[in-house]
C-alpha cells in the first residue's frame, strides 16, 4: 500500500521517533509503514492521519500488484 508519511512528516517536521511517541507505536513501525513493508491497522492509520493533520484516505493508496 502506498502512503504519503514521510512526505508530510518531514513537512510538519516531526521525526520517526517523535510521530511513533504520537501515535503509540516504535519508530520500526514507523519506519516499516513509510517503506510500504507493514500495512497499519485501521486503528494506527487514524492515528497517524491525525498527527499528520491529513485524511486517511489522502494518506494512503491501494495499488493492485501488476502480474
Amino acid at each position: 500500500m502506498k502512503n504519503t508519511i514521510r512526505t508530510l512528516r518531514k513537512e510538519l517536521k516531526l521525526s520517526q521517533e517523535e510521530l511513533a511517541r504520537q501515535c503509540g507505536v516504535t519508530r520500526q513501525t514507523i519506519n516499516a509503514i513509510e517503506n510500504e513493508k507493514y500495512d497499519p491497522t485501521l486503528a494506527l492509520a487514524f492515528k497517524l492521519s491525525i498527527q499528520l493533520q491529513t485524511r486517511v484516505d489522502e494518506l494512503f493508496s491501494y495499488e493492485e500488484e501488476k502480474k
